[in-house]
This record gives structure tokens, sequence and C-alpha cells, in this order.
């Protein structure tokens, strides 16, 4: 499905992949709505990391793991990512 949605998204444009590959224990620990906890129960079916399963990409463009990141860090890191491949930042004349 990943590989579509580029696909699909490259022809008019540009597209970064960023997987935040945050582990499952630090997630359920964020967890402010209780919803791994109501996923385990079984309670929320088709959960993804619990009942149903999460394939990390193999091609992301970017990856950041928050465990040790504040949100403001990790968005940081998207953006710098942004102005290093041309996507924001001053336009240069040609």
């Amino acid at each position: 499905m990943r590989h579509e949605v580029r696909e699909t998204i490259e022809v008019g444009g540009g597209f970064i992949l960023v997987h935040v590959a945050t582990p499952l224990e630090v997630c359920e620990d964020r967890d402010r709505k209780g919803l791994y906890a109501k996923a385990r129960a079984g309670i929320i079916r088709e959960f993804t990391g619990i009942s149903d399963p999460y394939e990390e990409p193999t091609d992301a463009d970017l990856t950041i793991d928050t465990s040790g990141l504040y949100p403001e860090e990790a968005a940081q890191e998207v953006l710098l990512h942004l102005e290093k491949e041309g996507f924001i930042g001053p336009r240069t004349e040609v």
C-alpha cells in the first residue's frame, strides 16, 4: 500500500515517507485514551501493533524514534529533512 501511495503522489510532486519508529512499549505508556489496553483486552479489534500486525517500512526516507524526543524535536527533524531535500526553504533563482 505504501508503495502505491508513493507512486501516486510522486507523479504530482514530492513524497517523503517518515517512519516514526517508536517502540510499542513507549506508545502504550503514552496512550492517554487507553486504546492499547482496550485492544489487549479484545475490546478494540484489528488494532495495529496489537491484534493487527505492523509492518515497518523498508523504504522510509526518514526514520525517527521519538522515545527520547519531545514532539517539537521530532517535528524539527522532519523540517530539516524537508529542507535538505529542497522541499522547503529559500527559493533560488535559476
